[in-house]
């Protein structure tokens, strides 16, 4: 999110402190959430962690809906990004649900969970034998990918 159009681009480290703080201060049990366990609860929770980084990252009203959820993607894993192609793969997806997929709320979470029930022995497979690359040694991890994180790779993927 650092591109030439980005307000972040102009900010120094220190901008970003308020939102490490933010991160840092959850309770540790938001990193087991993932699309298998969207119970209303988690859903929930996951709505208040968008609205804190929000308020913690996002000035004057800038767009904060793809920003917003690639730091909760890359951070926690447990929503896919809501950029312009997954938005659009979920919209034709759900277009009979008249899902809009332009904010997070517990309309679009939830038909993320029911897309993983629709699917879930091929995003579990995909998610169990994909690892993450461990950044200093190019080596793969014994950490896999989160199942929004698969999701958020087909939305990426179906939309042409």
């Amino acid at each position: 999110m650092f591109r030439g159009s980005s307000f972040l681009l102009g900010k120094s480290a220190k901008y970003f402190q308020p939102t490490i703080e933010y991160i840092a201060s959850l309770d540790r049990s938001v990193w087991t959430i993932d699309v298998n366990n969207y119970t209303d609860e988690n859903i929930h929770k996951i709505i208040a962690i968008y609205s804190g980084i929000k308020g913690t990252l996002i000035q004057n009203k800038q767009s904060d809906l793809t920003l917003i959820t690639k730091v909760l993607l890359g951070v926690f894993g447990f929503i896919p990004a809501f950029d312009q192609y997954f938005c659009d793969t979920f919209r034709a997806i759900f277009r009979k649900e008249n899902a809009g997929f332009r904010r997070i709320n517990e309309k679009s979470l939830t038909l993320i969970k029911v897309f993983y029930a629709q699917h879930q022995l091929a995003i579990d497979e995909l998610a169990n034998s994909t690892f993450t690359t461990d950044f200093k040694s190019g080596l793969k991890t014994d950490i896999n990918y989160p199942k929004a994180k698969i999701i958020d790779m087909y939305g990426f993927n179906a939309r042409s």
